[in-house]
């Protein structure tokens, strides 16, 4: 079938929670814009003896296809993408060089799991793989932490906020202690930098809504958006949108640049509550001495003004008070 595209774990995990809210197999189709027999085939094949399981549907599936490559790559041409790996080729590079020099189509997963499987034997090729992480993270793969019923996808946002014309579009996300023991709600507005930070113990929805809520209140005339990662502790979106008459969104998954300020501004966070702190301690003056750096220390992207002058269209003098 032209243009058919293996389904994703991500995928699979849609299916299994469609299927236990007892969604027929046209209605999980229409849903995910695949055609009924591909659902069909999927539950068909790719079942325990448990039921469908996503996990273990997606593992079966990629075994399946890694079983066969290995019977379409013949051993000369192991031994030669292992000869280039120790040559410290990428994966990437192999896959490049083979398909433009001898038409050779091979996946760079493939490689890596062949890595892997000589370094399970015993080998040494990852040796010479320059990332030398315990695990790769795998991109596109499914986000565990869950799907966000009635998102609203960034790209509905409106394009005002996008070019930080106007105050009041906010980001929000939430900074972990150590052993996920508590976690810090963090809000930026996109235009000022200005920071809200709220403490909370445990990371729910329930929680994190309250603490969004008690945040952005005092502001709520400056409250148009708020655009969120996919954690799970935003699943109250609806509710928050109602608190503060606003609309929420929801950058794209694995795509943290969409919401780059306030990634950035997590890590100035972390100069004040590192990751080796235990977050469910902290004080409400701990709180409001880290927003206060954060607020009153001036910006080079702000033109040096600090972003509670911009927040608040005032100007505070700095300076004069060192010089005494």
């Amino acid at each position: 079938m032209s243009g058919y595209t293996q389904l994703t774990q991500e995928e699979r995990y849609q299916i299994y929670i469609l299927k236990k809210a007892e969604y027929s197999q046209a209605q999980i189709a229409g849903l995910l814009g695949r055609d009924k027999s591909t659902i069909s085939r999927e539950l068909k094949r790719n079942r325990g003896l448990r039921g469908y399981r996503p996990k273990q549907a997606h593992a079966l599936a990629v075994a399946r296809r890694h079983a066969k490559a290995g019977r379409r790559i013949d051993e000369k041409l192991w031994q030669q993408v292992e000869a280039l790996i120790r040559d410290e080729w990428s994966p990437e590079q192999i896959v490049g060089r083979l398909k433009d020099e001898q038409g050779v189509c091979i996946s760079h997963e493939w490689i890596y799991q062949y890595v892997y499987a000589d370094k399970r034997s015993g080998g040494d090729l990852y040796r010479y793989l320059r990332c030398q992480k315990p695990r790769r993270k795998r991109y596109g793969s499914y986000d565990r932490r869950g799907i966000i019923p009635n998102q609203v996808s960034i790209d509905e946002r409106p394009a005002i906020a996008d070019a930080r014309q106007r105050l009041g579009d906010w980001e929000g996300d939430t900074v972990i202690g150590k052993g996920h023991r508590g976690a810090l709600v963090t809000l930026v507005e996109r235009k000022s930098l200005y920071t809200v930070i709220r403490g909370v113990r445990r990371k729910t929805a329930e929680a994190v809504r309250k603490a969004v809520r008690c945040g952005l209140t005092p502001y709520r005339d400056r409250v148009h958006t708020i655009t969120y990662d996919n954690g799970r502790e935003f699943a109250d979106h609806e509710g928050m949108a109602h608190d503060l008459e606003t609309r929420v969104y929801f950058a794209h998954p694995y795509a943290s640049w969409e919401r780059g300020l306030n990634e950035n501004t997590n890590g100035l966070i972390r100069q004040y509550f590192p990751k080796h702190r235990d977050l469910s301690t902290v004080t409400e003056h701990e709180i409001k001495r880290a927003m206060d750096k954060l607020n009153h220390r001036p910006r080079k992207s702000l033109g040096f003004r600090t972003p509670h002058e911009v927040f608040f269209n005032t100007r505070t003098s700095l300076t004069v008070a060192l010089q005494s």
